[in-house]
């Protein structure tokens, strides 16, 4: 088995999911391939300065603005918001792969009394009306009822009618996701907008074992060189040490996925066998490795497995919008920072939409990282991008640079 360093190893995450070099990914059809590179990406609704999923674009894609995905989701219909690691935003060409996925939301719905009827009203209203949402959708009260998929609805007590039938259908497949105003969602029927040659589509995967191998294949290449362990970038998937390693196995068997050790660490690590060009140029040094400052989502696939950001960075990152204000090291919405292969810093911005100013609360830099003019220069460009990217006109620094733990 081969071994490679551990800053080889950062490199090559970094290059694979374009977060280092030359973009590889440039406006709306970058942003598409990106998508389908990854598989998946994570949506989340906070909007402090772009939510998630949005914010993992414009870190790698060149001239990305936020219209772009609204555009490839809603309209194009190249993309689709279902459930995969969490709530996901992933290509429309996949949905016939979760079909067991749709069956075991069936299958769990009908357990829930009433729903049934509710459902058929629900269709029949929506195939005459158009697209609704919860508040639109002319059916009162409340059942019991919650979502096999995500966290919605209620284990102990009922749920409002109109919104348990709508996400219980969307779980199903009947409705996708017509359009959003804010957080709110608007529902209409799947066979309206998706393909019929994908509707039609027969499930790929012959069984649960060949889904749960397909899956692992796709968290592999998001977030590049995955190690055999527990891990939170595999979220999702019902897989224990032994099957988790029997699937690595049967993958790597079938010329898949390609095993390699980091120098320093015990557990093998595995990379997929279409990177093998980028393993390469990066164990050869000739890959294109030029720095650029970028600001990282939280829930990005970079950030998917925090204890291996912590082994190959010495990085300690965590999301603090659920922790108390009082309990923050940092701030409410922080965001990694990363210049060439390290991660230098993390910041704190929002978007004052009112007065079209970026406003930076905080921006803390790692012990040890010093602001070159190369690093200051990089900032500087990143943040007029961010600020433009969020719509505004610039940015205001609002505090001055701290050093991390101050």
């Amino acid at each position: 088995m081969e071994t490679i360093t551990v800053q080889q190893a950062r490199q090559f995450i970094l290059a694979v999911q374009g977060l280092t070099g030359a973009y590889k990914f440039t406006g709306k059809k970058g942003a598409y391939e990106y998508i389908r590179r990854a598989g998946c990406i994570q949506f989340d609704p906070v909007d402090v300065c772009g939510k998630n999923a949005e914010l993992t674009l414009q870190s790698r894609v060149k001239g990305f603005r936020k219209q772009m995905l609204e555009e490839l989701l809603y309209k194009d219909r190249l993309l689709v918001d279902y459930p995969d690691k969490e709530l996901c935003v992933w290509p429309t060409e996949d949905w016939p792969y979760f079909s067991s996925y749709r069956e075991r939301s069936r299958a769990a719905g009908a357990a829930f009394e009433g729903l049934e009827a509710l459902k058929e009203r629900a269709v029949r209203y929506i195939d005459e009306n158009g697209p609704v949402s919860s508040d639109s959708l002319p059916i009162e009260g409340e059942i019991f009822w919650h979502s096999s998929m995500h966290w919605s609805g209620n284990w102990d007590k009922k749920s409002p009618a109109a919104r348990s039938v709508l996400e219980q259908l969307y779980t199903d497949g009947e409705l996708v996701i017509h359009h959003k105003k804010g957080s709110r969602k608007f529902y209409d029927l799947a066979e309206k907008h998706l393909p019929p040659a994908v509707l039609a589509a027969e499930n790929p995967c012959r069984d649960e074992e060949s889904f749960l191998s397909w899956r692992l294949l796709r968290r592999i290449g998001a977030v590049g060189l995955l190690w055999d362990r527990n891990s939170t970038a595999l979220l999702g998937l019902d897989l224990n040490a032994e099957r988790r390693k029997a699937l690595l196995s049967a993958l790597a068997d079938a010329g898949e996925i390609r095993a390699v050790r980091v120098e320093g660490l015990k557990t093998p690590f595995y990379y997929r066998c279409t990177d093998e060009p980028m393993m390469r140029e990066v164990t050869a040094g000739s890959a294109d490795l030029k720095p650029r400052v970028s600001f990282i989502a939280p829930l990005d696939p970079l950030m998917w497995d925090k204890q291996l950001i912590q082994a190959l960075w010495d990085f300690r990152y965590s999301w603090e919008i659920y922790t108390p204000a009082a309990q923050r090291k940092y701030g409410y919405y922080t965001l990694p920072v990363l210049y060439g292969d390290r991660f230098v810093g993390r910041i704190e911005a929002a978007a004052d939409r009112k007065e079209k100013l970026l406003r930076v609360k905080g921006l803390w830099w790692e012990p040890g990282v010093r602001q070159t003019k190369k690093l200051t220069a990089g900032l500087e460009k990143t943040l007029k991008a961010f600020s433009r990217f969020n719509d505004c006109e610039g940015y205001v620094m609002q505090t001055e640079p701290l050093s991390a733990g101050s």
